[in-house]
């Protein structure tokens, strides 16, 4: 019961971190129309880049716990297989 607590806790987190990249792409790439400012046009232009960038780093850290998990889980697995 416990390693599938466990394996439906990395799902979640691997679900989790798609919902996020795909938030991120389009934040990314979203274009205000008010392109008036000259001043800061990159900035003006694509205002959520920073918080694209935020979200694609919080998915990556959820894809390296999820990742880290099920290994060190699948590890545990194969020594009890040898242990038998």
């Amino acid at each position: 019961m416990r390693g599938s607590m466990k394996f439906k806790a990395e799902m979640c987190l691997l679900v989790l971190a798609l919902v996020l990249f795909g938030v991120s792409a389009f934040l990314y790439s979203y274009q205000s129309s008010n392109s008036e400012l000259a001043a800061s046009a990159a900035l003006a232009t694509y205002p959520y880049r920073s918080y694209a960038l935020t979200f694609v780093g919080f998915g990556s850290l959820l894809t390296l716990i999820a990742s880290v998990s099920f290994s060190k889980r699948s590890r545990n697995i194969e020594h009890r297989h040898r242990q038998v």
